[in-house]
């Protein structure tokens, strides 16, 4: 199945492909060495992958929250009601440096 993000991405891609060769072809139009536009062409081509792969995986991820989100309540697992053990004089429970946080421990983005 293929949604508009898709098809947007592919294009998006097509052009950055389009401009890696036509650039250096303009660079040999108007003169530049064979060494400068290849080289050029080379680091185009690199961006362009580098960018794609992060669009592709940003899509990704967005596919997946998007997914996350709308999980039914019955899906997620059980929450634990167990409490830690009492341990010394001190009120607090737990371990380490989660003990006595004012954070929840959710995984809500920061604003």
């Amino acid at each position: 199945m293929t949604t508009a993000s898709d098809d947007r991405t592919t294009d998006l891609i097509r052009w950055a492909v389009f401009t890696c060769l036509l650039v250096p072809v303009v660079l040999l139009w108007y003169g530049s060495s064979l060494a400068g536009a290849t080289g050029t062409a080379l680091g185009l081509a690199a961006v362009t992958a580098a960018c794609r792969l992060l669009l592709r995986r940003s899509e990704r991820c967005a596919a997946r929250s998007e997914r996350c989100a709308t999980r039914s309540p019955v899906e997620y697992p059980a929450p634990h009601t167990a409490q830690a053990p009492h341990r010394g004089r001190s009120r607090h429970s737990g371990t380490g440096c989660h003990r006595g946080s004012r954070h929840s421990g959710g995984t809500s983005p920061v604003d």
